[in-house]
């Protein structure tokens, strides 16, 4: 069948596109296909540059979708405060996996965030204490105000604490979600007075080093760490990490890039030593909480394969809506 020419969607489209509650389903059902062995590895291949880089990310959809997509997102830490630029930018482009044709091509911002989000979301149903009512995130930006929405849907949260090296954000994320959500948010200047009281704890930073400690978490919290998603950015104690249950997006990434790497560096945990991969417990080949007493940390280094699923989803949607425009790359 000839294509009618490449499918193009800005980012507004896409965030039409792609509620929060619907991303989690998708998330679900992925780490689901995975844990069951139906998708293959996801890729990923990174290239530095002297102010950020480049993350290259690929996956197969297979089934009735059978799509590849590909994601390229740039990271540069410092656009904010020099540029006025958001720190990740990129594309998202997908493929007909019979053919190889280019279907469509789209923003990757909003894909990004609420995948990240919905992967915490889905690891928090199976990992956290079913009645988590305390909260702290760390990290008050876009992601951060999406990870709360998205844990949120899953955990009773009624008191949360919001950390950021900018108080003004963690100010303004305070004032603006505790009105959304109608749960009481506070600011606070440090975290650690703040993770010492909480059931969940979110890091989406851009640290290189290590700010949550150890000594801090209290017994039976579940932590989503979700910043750490290259080889220089770290946000948890290794030996936080080597004393915790640690499930993973991807055992191989995140002892590449993620928390767990920093762990494995410092030589206080090995590959051997993390738990499962998420995929594994939503599919039901390992158990998840077995105990209210024990810390289980979420080392989310962020899969192509959830890029995957919510930009099918985004693409199905604007196929069937007409939403978007079209252009002929071949012409």
């Amino acid at each position: 069948m000839k294509s009618d020419g490449t499918l193009l969607m800005g980012r507004a489209d896409v965030a039409e596109l792609l509620p929060l509650g619907e991303c989690i389903k998708v998330v679900e059902e992925i780490f689901r296909l995975q844990g069951e062995g139906k998708i293959p590895v996801s890729q990923i291949l990174s290239v530095k540059a002297a102010a950020g880089g480049l993350h290259v990310k690929a996956g197969l959809l297979p089934g009735h979708k059978n799509y590849i997509v590909g994601k390229l997102n740039t990271n540069f830490p410092d656009n904010p405060a020099r540029l006025s630029l958001p720190t990740i930018q990129g594309l998202i482009a997908i493929f007909d996996a019979e053919n190889g044709s280019p279907l469509a091509i789209l923003d990757s911002m909003d894909v990004t965030i609420k995948r990240t989000a919905a992967a915490s979301a889905v690891a928090a149903k199976y990992l956290a204490r079913i009645n988590s009512s305390v909260g702290t995130i760390c990290g008050c930006g876009q992601q951060g105000r999406a990870q709360l929405r998205a844990i949120r849907t899953v955990l009773p949260l009624q008191e949360v604490y919001a950390f950021d090296s900018n108080f003004e954000a963690a100010r303004i994320f305070a004032v603006e979600l505790s009105r959304e959500l109608k749960i009481d948010i506070e600011a606070v200047h440090n975290p650690n007075a703040a993770i010492r009281r909480s059931d969940v704890l979110v890091t989406s930073t851009t640290a290189t080093g290590f700010f949550v400690h150890k000594e801090d978490v209290p017994d039976g919290a579940f932590i989503a760490a979700v910043g750490a998603d290259d080889t220089r950015k770290q946000e948890l104690d290794p030996a936080l990490m080597a004393s915790a249950k640690v499930v993973a997006d991807s055992l191989e990434q995140s002892c590449t890039i993620g928390d767990t790497h920093h762990a494995i560096a410092k030589g206080l945990m090995s590959k051997e030593n993390v738990y499962a991969d998420l995929g594994e417990i939503v599919a039901g080949k390992k158990s998840g909480r077995v105990s209210d007493n024990e810390i289980i940390i979420f080392d989310s280094t962020g899969i192509a394969i959830e890029d995957a699923a919510a930009a099918a989803l985004v693409y199905a949607k604007a196929s069937a809506r007409g939403i978007g425009s079209r252009f002929a790359f071949a012409a």
